[in-house]
């Protein structure tokens, strides 16, 4: 097991950007918004670096590209009530787990950790995509960025989900992709781990110098040399 792992009982995931690569149907129903209205679609590679503050922010910036201003309050509710219900059709078709995630988490469901979910996505559509993929099994518990008032990089969901297990924030770990997932941990009191290949608005996660980075998940359960190695935090 990763050193990073020692004394750890509880890990929290994030989704988009950690687990799954997700932007393809992100982008898809952001896409159909905007040639409802009609705007020019945005295509994956803007949608890539609007991901990780919830599907209304995602909205929002993806209505201000294409209007080159913000748009009203009405605008973007509707905006994002379209959104809704296109992403709802559709949540995992193009979606494709990263390599490593399965590895990861058939070994450390093995060794009896509590895994468990935290996402900004909107709780509705988290149980279908975890079943689309075949994940459905592995979390204790799922929080969607709407299941709580505050979401991440607000530590609140991380400290109800340490609560909810009884357990110590020394004694969890976040995982996940963006400095979001890496604010909300430190903020919570959580050890961080990141992986730099997910979306963090096209900026390097070591920037936000988590604990440790690996380049797969898969190292979470395979043999490390050193304790906090040449990848972690210096």
């Amino acid at each position: 097991m990763h050193p990073i792992l020692n004394d750890i009982r509880l890990i929290s995931f994030d989704l988009d950007g950690t687990l799954v690569d997700s932007v393809p149907d992100l982008a898809a129903a952001v896409d159909k918004v905007l040639e409802e209205i009609p705007l020019p679609p945005a295509g994956e590679d803007k949608v890539s670096r609007w991901v990780g503050n919830g599907s209304l922010k995602l909205v929002e910036r993806a209505l201000t590209d294409a209007l080159g201003s913000s748009p009203s309050q009405q605008h973007l509710e509707q905006g994002h009530s379209r959104f809704l219900y296109h992403y709802g059709q559709d949540v995992g078709s193009r979606t494709r787990l990263f390599p490593g995630v399965v590895e990861a988490l058939e070994g450390l469901s093995a060794q009896g950790l509590h895994l468990t979910l935290v996402t900004n996505k909107p709780q509705a559509f988290i149980q279908p995509l975890l079943a689309s993929l075949g994940l459905e099994g592995y979390f204790a518990l799922c929080l969607g960025g709407d299941a709580l008032p505050q979401k991440k990089p607000d530590p609140a969901p991380l400290l109800h989900v340490a609560d909810h297990f009884g357990l110590s924030p020394s004694a969890c770990l976040m995982v996940g992709d963006s400095r979001h997932d890496v604010a909300a941990g430190r903020a919570a009191g959580f050890r961080t781990l990141a992986v730099p290949y997910g979306y963090n608005h096209g900026e390097p996660v070591s920037d936000s110098r988590p604990d440790a980075l690996v380049d797969s998940l898969a190292e979470l359960v395979a043999p490390a040399a050193n304790p906090f190695s040449a990848r972690s935090r210096a």
